[in-house]
């Protein structure tokens, strides 16, 4: 993606196309107390790291990553997002936050 496109709107916005201002809130109200599940090193991605994010996507749908130092933090969310197809609901400090519904029983109801 051109460096002109990625400034035209924030990260946000840009890796959750499906999710409306009102879910992202509501999803980002669920995680507020929520602990990260998974960690970026200072080795930044793996293949090893994708796969165990998709298995905390799958096991609780709502997902904290963080990013050690902030090292990369784009990167690391547009990699996520493009392995995935999870949706990013919100970027805080060096905590990531993603949302994928599980594919058979989704346990998390998202406001319409």
């Amino acid at each position: 993606m051109p460096a002109s496109e990625k400034t035209k709107s924030g990260l946000v916005p840009r890796l959750s196309p499906q999710l409306t201002g009102e879910q992202r809130r509501y999803l980002r109200s669920l995680a507020h107390d929520r602990d990260p599940i998974v960690r970026v090193g200072q080795r930044g991605m793996s293949e090893n790291l994708i796969e165990n994010f998709r298995a905390a996507l799958l096991a609780h749908e709502l997902v904290k990553v963080k990013v050690h130092g902030g090292d990369g933090l784009v990167e690391v969310a547009e990699a996520l997002h493009e392995a995935t197809g999870a949706q990013l609901a919100q970027k805080i400090g060096f905590i990531l936050v993603f949302y994928q519904p599980h594919p058979e029983d989704p346990t998390i109801q998202l406001p319409t």
